[in-house]
Formats: C-alpha cells, structure tokens, sequence
C-alpha cells in the first residue's frame, strides 16, 4: 500500500488499530453498527425551525416592510403640495361616515357638525384641482380667519358660532386640518398639514368691543360668500376692508334719542303715564350724554354706566321729593331698562350651555361689573335722596299696575324698536326685532296676568318663543340670530326687580333687597336659558337636506 512506511510490520500495525476504538463510537449512541456505511455529511448546515415550510408546499407572498402608523400610504401628495386629495389620518373601523357640504343648508350648522367630527372624519375641501397652482398660502388664510373671528367675537357673537365662521373660512380655502379656539379676548387658530409636519399657529387678541349688528351682519354674508360662492382671497379681505370702512348706520344724536325713548317705554309697562314718560326719557338721554363723556375722557365702562345710571336715578328723586303725583319708581326703573346689560347676559349663559365655560365665566363676569356699576350710580343717588327729603320713595309704588293691554303692547314694541335701533342694526332686521318684541310681550301678559303663572317661567317661555322666531329669521335669511333676538328681549328685562333691591338696599333693608335681587337674577337667567332652547328647538323646524349630517351633539360626563 502507497500509505505504509517502510519499517512497518503488517502485523503489529493491524493489531493496534483493532484493539483502539474510534473516539466517535465509544461516545455517540447514533453511530450505525459496524458494517453500515455512515450516510454523506450534507453540503451546508441551516438550522431550521419546526415552523418552516415543508419542502413542495408554495410560499405565501412576503408582506410589505412595516412602517409608521404616521406615514403617508404609497402616492399620497401632502396637502402642502398644493395637488391632489390628502388622505386623512386613520380609517375608523366603522368606515369614515358620509358628510355632506350642500349649499342648501345654513353655513352655521354645516360648520357646526365639521367642528364636532374627530379631524380624522372630517371630509377633504372640495376645491377643484388646478396642477398650475402653488400650495394654500396658509398665512394669509389664517389671517383672514382670525380678522373675521375678531369682529364677530367683537360684535358680541357666541363662541360657538366664532369658531364654526372660522372653521368655514379655512375649510373653504382648503385647510382642513384646521382647529380654532375661542376664548373671552383671545382667537387662535392652528393649521397642521399632516400628523407628520409642523403645524403651523396664529393668534389675535379683541381689545376693544362695539355694539354694532350692522357690521356684525355683513360679516355673516361675508362668511356666507366663501363658503358657498368660492371667493378669492383678494376678494374677501377687499370685502372685509369695507365692512371696516362702514360708518354706523344712525347718527349719536339718534342714538340719544332712541335711549330716552326706550326707557320712557319701558317707564310706561310698568304702569306710568305721559308725565312718567317724560321724565324717564329725558334722565336717560341725560344719562347718555354723560356715559359718551365719559368715553370720551378714557373712562373704562364701569365709570361710563356709574355716569349713566345717576340721571333717572335722580330725575326719579326730584319728582318723589316735589310731591308729584306720579310714579317715581316707574322712572327709575325706565332708565335702569336702558343700562341693564341684556345682550352680554344672553351670550354668556348661551356660551356656558354650549359648553364653553372659560368664555361664559368671562362674559357672566362682565356683566357682573356693568351691573355693579348700575348698582353704584343709583345707589348714590337713592341714599342721598333718601336721607335728604326724598324719604317718601316707597318701593310697592311701582307695583300698582294697571292692566293696559293696548298700550303696554305699544310701548313694548316702542322699547324693542329703541333697543334695535341703540345696537346698530340694520334697518330691514328693526321691523322684524320690534314685532318679536310685541310676541315676546305678549305671551309673557298672557300668563303672568291672565293666567296668574309665576313670573319666572313666564318669562322663559316668552323668551323661548322669541329665540325661536330669531333662529327661524336668521336662517331664512342666512344672518346672525342677534340683530332679531337682543333687541326682543328688552321687555322682559328685570328693571322692576333691580329697582326694588336698589331701593330696599338704600334705605337698609337688607333681607328685603336680597330678595328682590334674586328674582331679578332668576329673570335673567330664565331669559338667557329660554332664547338659547328656543334656539334649539328651531332645528326641529329646519329641514335638513337629504344626505346631509346632522349635528352631532356634544359629548359630556355624568359628573365623574
């Protein structure tokens, strides 16, 4: 053999090797017997696991790699491109429900269900696709929200309704992962392109306030116009620098006319004659002269209603103290119906039903201060009449009504038509106020009189009835509800009450004052509460397109 040494012996070398057994089989139990061929090592050694495949059984197609769940899915184009539909952020299991954006329905209640959708539901802006045209120019869209949410927060708007105006401005220039905020004097609004990029923010502080239903209505037709008849950037800030532009629609002297004409209407539902109506109307133009002079030195609004409640506090004093034969009281509580801040009341309660509480409590605030002012104005007045000679003002006088149907409708009417005309409205929406307020009136006559109902839920039905028909106006004839719902109320105002606590304050009945205090705070609050349910009763009314969303209502807790 080719493998044997020289020197070898055949012998000895073969009997070594049988008598020294393989390492491998005195340690392996597998080792086939002698004889049986060990089988081929195989090529390559490859683990496997008891869940592979066996072999002649087809591979499932390999799955796409995983990615984020923030990731936009394979040909989507951001919205910042400019092109093509964004996707929204997630599908909900249910599948994303149908909205639809007709142009049928009020701008109000169709922004009014985007808001209260999750983003991820709310469907895309339907803007034709233009492949020329650069992405939104996000910042002067903001702007323009902001500028309209400023003059309607302004105007005395409910935040509710600032925010769907803005919403609709933004959506209908194509952000539509858009989320306003409104608060007492703060508007922000974000705009975030995808879950992806930076959003981006602004915000504008209301500094200053006006009572101006004119303005207020042509930034609601303005709002109207975007979003049902596509106007362009330029166009709406031309229209918006117009409405800016636009001088009041009555002059001050109508203005101080139309005070002493509402709080002598207002003197004569409570039971006074011509010489009452006199009076009342000349200590509230009186009153007006002075809160404009007080404006006009920079005297906050505290100051200017101090100023304005002390003429007919006085002229009422006078007339008790000469031993006139009329109603002193009925004059003072004319010029009080005059200063009683109705239309903060109303939006500040209406804000805290819908759920906005930060800018309830701010407003409710408000007009805790202008009545304090009220409260001081006359209260100064009263003590010093009373400890002076004007010792005979009793306070059950202005209580001795008489049941005058005919003329306490008139001057209801009178009252509602001064009240439009003191909020600057415009002149076609005075007629339909000064009729709401005859309404409102009468139903209250009806069951407080007639029917001997308590005067609280009188009150709130009454008040129900005209935040209904100012719901239905405003809808027919796509407005703000304000102009045809602030102006109404003046009747049902608590003048009487806030009176009676002054008085009984002033001349130290304590117990007494409270009490009439608060029943003229349960008066106010049955006003706010009625025009806000009749506000939402008259989407009973309204027919709502076929397809088109309903609004869905706010989501709240039980109290835990």
């Amino acid at each position: 053999m080719a493998d044997r040494q020289w020197g070898d012996s055949p012998s000895d070398t073969d009997t070594s090797e049988e008598r020294k057994p393989a390492s491998d089989e005195a340690r392996s139990a597998f080792t086939p017997p002698l004889g049986v061929p060990l089988p081929a090592p195989p090529e390559e050694e490859h683990p496997t696991s008891e869940f592979a495949i066996p072999e002649g059984i087809a591979a499932e197609p390999e799955a796409e790699p995983e990615g984020s769940a923030f990731a936009l899915p394979a040909g989507a184009v951001t919205p910042a491109a400019g092109r093509g539909t964004p996707y929204p952020a997630f599908t909900p299991p249910h599948g994303i429900p149908r909205v639809s954006l007709t142009k049928e329905s009020p701008w109000q209640d169709r922004m009014r269900t985007m808001l209260r959708m999750p983003v991820g539901e709310r469907p895309v802006p339907d803007r034709p696709e233009k492949p020329d045209e650069p992405g939104p120019p996000v910042p002067r869209i903001l702007d323009l929200t902001l500028r309209i949410g400023e003059l309607l927060l302004a105007g005395g708007e409910g935040a509710e309704d600032v925010e769907a105006a803005m919403f609709g401005v933004a959506h209908a220039y194509g952000l539509d992962r858009c989320e306003p905020t409104v608060t007492f004097t703060l508007l922000t609004v974000s705009y975030q392109p995808s879950l992806v990029d930076d959003p981006v923010t602004a915000n504008r502080t209301v500094r200053r306030r006006g009572t101006d239903y004119n303005r207020l209505s042509a930034v609601f037709r303005l709002v109207h116009d975007i979003t049902s008849q596509g106007l362009t950037l330029e166009e709406s800030y031309g229209r918006l620098a117009e409405i800016r532009r636009n001088r009041h629609p009555y002059p001050g002297w109508g203005l101080t006319l139309a005070s002493g004409l509402l709080a002598g209407a207002a003197s004569m539902l409570v039971g006074g004659g011509v010489v009452v109506f006199l009076a009342a109307a000349a200590g509230a133009m009186l009153g007006d002269r002075l809160a404009w002079l007080a404006s006009g030195r920079g005297l906050p609004e505290f100051y200017q209603f101090v100023a304005a409640a002390m003429p007919p506090a006085a002229m009422g004093v006078a007339l008790s103290a000469g031993n006139a034969h009329v109603q002193a009281s009925a004059v003072i509580t004319g010029g009080l119906f005059a200063l009683i801040p109705g239309r903060a009341l109303v939006a500040g309660v209406q804000d805290g039903l819908t759920g906005y509480y930060i800018t309830a409590a701010a407003r409710l605030l408000e007009v805790g201060y202008l009545i304090a002012g009220i409260v001081c104005g006359v209260l100064i007045v009263l003590y010093g009449g009373v400890h002076i000679g004007g010792g005979t003002l009793n306070p059950e006088a202005a209580l001795e009504r008489q049941e005058r149907p005919v003329v306490q409708i008139i001057a209801a009417m009178i009252l509602a038509f001064s009240f439009a005309v003191l909020l600057q409205q415009e002149r076609h929406t005075v007629l339909w106020a000064t009729i709401n307020g005859g309404v409102a009136w009468i139903i209250y006559a009806a069951l407080a009189d007639t029917a001997e109902l308590d005067p609280v839920p009188a009150t709130a039905i009454a008040a129900g009835v005209v935040g209904l028909f100012g719901q239905l106006l405003s809808r027919y004839r796509y407005a703000s509800a304000l102009p045809y719902v602030t102006a109404a109320i003046g009747p049902l105002l608590p003048g009487s009450a806030t009176y009676f606590a002054l008085l009984n304050f002033a001349k130290n009945e304590m117990n007494a004052g409270i009490s009439s205090l608060t029943k003229a705070a349960a008066l106010a609050l049955a006003i706010a509460i009625g025009v806000n349910l009749g506000s939402e009763m008259s989407r009973m009314f309204i027919k709502v397109p076929s397809g088109a969303a309903s609004r869905r209502a706010a989501k709240r807790t039980r109290g835990f």
